[in-house]
C-alpha cells in the first residue's frame, strides 16, 4: 500500500526549468566573462544553485549567488502557476491518507521562492532540498523512509529527469517518470524506465486511482 508520494519540483510540479537556466546564465555570465550554453548549465543540474555556481566559477561565488536569487525571483513571472491539476493530485492523495512530500535538487532559498509564488508552502508533510557538493535525492528518500517508518514499497518518487530514476533506484524505491514537461528526455526515460512512465498528469491520476482502490473519485 502506498503511504507516501514525494514529488520533484522543476519540470514535475511546474514548468520552471527554462527560467531557472536563464536566471543562472544572467547571474553567472558576468563573472565567468564568457557565454554559457544550455548544455553546460544542465550538466550541473542535480546540485543546488550554490553548488552549480561554484562548479562553473572559480571566484565571485557570493556575488553570483546573490545575483542568482535576484534574477530567479524576477524571472518567476514566466511561471506563475504549477501544471494544471497537479494540486488536485495532492488533495486526492491526502484524502486517501497518503502523505505528500517534496524532494528537489534546488537549494532551500530558491525552493521557498517558488513554493511561495505558487501558494504551496504548506502543501507538503516534509521538504528535502539539494546539496551543493553532490546529488542527494537518494539520501533524501532514505531519510524520509526512516523518519516516517516506511518500507520501500510504501513510497513512490515522481520526477522528470533520468537522474531521478537512478537516485530512486539507489534508495530502492520506484520512480514514476513525469514525461509531461517540455524538457523531459522522453526517449531516454523510455529506455531506462519504460514500465513507469507517466506521459500526462491525467495518466498519473489514473495510476493512483487504480493503486489506491478508488476508481470513482480522482
Amino acid at each position: 500500500m502506498i503511504k507516501m508520494v514525494a514529488f520533484d519540483l522543476d519540470g514535475t510540479i511546474a514548468d520552471t526549468i527554462l527560467f531557472c537556466i536563464e536566471a543562472f546564465r544572467k547571474a553567472v555570465e558576468p563573472y565567468a566573462e564568457r557565454p554559457l550554453n544550455e548544455r553546460e548549465i544542465i550538466n550541473v543540474f542535480g546540485l543546488n544553485e550554490i553548488g552549480m555556481i561554484k562548479s562553473v566559477l572559480n571566484s565571485h561565488h557570493e556575488e553570483a549567488i546573490r545575483d542568482f536569487y535576484f534574477w530567479y525571483e524576477k524571472l518567476h513571472v514566466k511561471c506563475l502557476n504549477p501544471y494544471n491539476a497537479i494540486q488536485d493530485i495532492f488533495s486526492y492523495l491526502n484524502s486517501r491518507n497518503v502523505k505528500v512530500a517534496l524532494i528537489t535538487g534546488k537549494g532551500t532559498e530558491s525552493c521557498n521562492i517558488t513554493l511561495s509564488k505558487f501558494g504551496m508552502m504548506n502543501k507538503f508533510c516534509d521538504i528535502k532540498t539539494g546539496n551543493e557538493d553532490k546529488p542527494n535525492k537518494a539520501d533524501s528518500i532514505s531519510r524520509l523512509l526512516t523518519k516516517h517508518n516506511l518500507k520501500t514499497d510504501e513510497f513512490i518518487y515522481i520526477g522528470d529527469a533520468v537522474s531521478d530514476v537512478l537516485e530512486a533506484r539507489k534508495a530502492g524505491v520506484i520512480c514514476l517518470s513525469a514525461a509531461w514537461g517540455e524538457n523531459a528526455d522522453v526517449k531516454e526515460l523510455e529506455r531506462i524506465n519504460y514500465q513507469n512512465i507517466m506521459y500526462t498528469i491525467k495518466q498519473l491520476k489514473e495510476f493512483f486511482r487504480d493503486n489506491l482502490g478508488d476508481k470513482n473519485n480522482v
